[in-house]
């Protein structure tokens, strides 16, 4: 195995929580980038783009790595952006989305937006590795037809879907395009175009030598490890401020029972934080509590005051946590916790006597 170095890469960050942001932005360098530029939302980091593009290609980012869920305008959204505008300036640029909400809705919408991968939180320092060097070395062939613009969708090589072919299309009757000076949409829905590239990106890390697959330097990854362990002694500082906006939340939906909803959709907003960071910093059982608090605040959800009184029992068992630095899955502490977050939240859930 061979390895590559990143010092002429360079890496455009995405995310509204300073935290993570700041977290993500450290690996990278850890990881050796050359360049790390960042925004705090979707609004923001199309701007950015748009000043690179017009300061020139050696100013846009290789790879993208954008949160999901953001506003005024989320990853989603900036990810359409990214692959239809006229004025992005690079159209087929390698984009991760990274998000807590790993549900299979929001993975299926990413992807068929023109994701090149789909990060999901909890993550690790390898696992963000692992999707950097999927980029780099693995790069998939454009597609485009009347209805999609981006990355092939497939993922497995091709004789593993010989057994299950439902394409319509064998690659005779496909235009293969071989420059990116023609990435307009077909004008026919029956036409459909693959774009096949030189992997520049390998070429830049100084792979076009190596055979077979590369690896980061051991040593690096072991402190980029390191650097997220650091990170973590951070996350309970984090992660009480966002337990104080539950809380608050909460005493505001109380006073204001007509307008319960905007508050319980800040609520599955800050949920899905907290689900995506706990385990990233060692915190599992805040992601397991946070997984439980966003599922149960989803749109159409209750909005009475027992909602309230569960949402507020998810608060006091992740204060629980951090409080007694509850790691890992807190073996008997942590299943008596568990346990306890459940019955509350099922005697919440009983109707009201009569």
């Amino acid at each position: 195995m061979g390895t590559l170095d990143f010092s002429r890469l360079s890496a455009f960050v995405v995310d509204d929580n300073e935290y993570i942001r700041s977290t993500v932005e450290n690996l990278l360098r850890q990881f050796r980038f050359g360049r790390i530029a960042s925004a705090s939302n979707g609004e923001g980091a199309i701007e950015h783009l748009k000043v690179a593009g017009k300061l020139g290609q050696a100013n846009v980012p290789d790879i993208i790595i954008s949160d999901l869920v953001m506003a005024p305008i989320n990853g989603l959204l900036f990810l359409r952006w990214a692959r239809s505008a006229k004025e992005s300036p690079n159209r087929m640029i390698p984009f991760i989305m990274l998000s807590g909400a790993a549900d299979i809705a929001y993975v299926n919408s990413a992807r068929d937006l023109g994701a090149t991968e789909f990060l999901g939180k909890p993550f690790s320092a390898a696992s963000v590795y692992k999707h950097i060097l999927q980029v780099i070395e693995r790069p998939r062939q454009f597609v485009t037809t009347t209805k999609y613009f981006g990355p092939d969708r497939r993922r497995r090589e091709e004789k593993d879907w010989k057994a299950t072919e439902r394409r319509v299309k064998d690659e005779k009757d496909v235009t293969i395009v071989y420059s990116v000076d023609k990435v307009v949409k077909p004008k026919k829905p029956s036409d459909v175009w693959y774009f096949r590239l030189p992997n520049t990106l390998k070429e830049k890390a100084g792979g076009a030598n190596i055979t077979g697959p590369a690896e980061l330097p051991t040593e690096l990854l072991a402190e980029a490890e390191k650097q997220l362990q650091r990170a973590a002694l951070d996350f309970s500082t984090w992660a009480l401020e966002y337990l104080a906006k539950l809380s608050e939340l909460c005493t505001q939906a109380l006073n204001e029972k007509a307008v319960r909803t905007p508050h319980f959709q800040n609520i599955n907003l800050l949920a899905l934080e907290l689900r995506g960071q706990g385990g990233t910093f060692g915190y599992p059982l805040i992601s397991t509590f946070g997984k439980m608090l966003y599922d149960s605040t989803l749109e159409g959800c209750p909005e009475d005051d027992n909602a309230v009184e569960i949402v507020k029992a998810h608060i006091d068992a992740m204060r629980a946590v951090l409080r007694d630095k509850i790691s890992g899955d807190g073996g008997k502490v942590g299943r008596e916790l568990t346990a306890s977050l459940m019955h509350a939240v099922e005697s919440r859930r009983q109707p009201a006597a009569s």
